[in-house]
């Protein structure tokens, strides 16, 4: 399963895009959007996202 934004925390920093490893995450107005095809559930961007704003399903 994919990583899953919670909109309501995330602030559009970004640091998720630079550090995913399969690009599989986009900014969009402002949030951070995955794209589940693309995304290898290595969880690093949970780990690095400043404002806890991700999470494994």
């Amino acid at each position: 399963m994919p990583a899953v934004v919670n909109k309501e925390k995330c602030t559009g920093c970004a640091t998720c895009v630079d550090i995913c490893p399969s690009a599989a995450i986009e900014i969009v107005d402002e949030k951070a959007v995955i794209n589940a095809d693309e995304c290898v559930d290595c969880e690093t961007c949970v780990d690095e996202c400043p404002e806890s704003a991700l999470h494994m399903e």
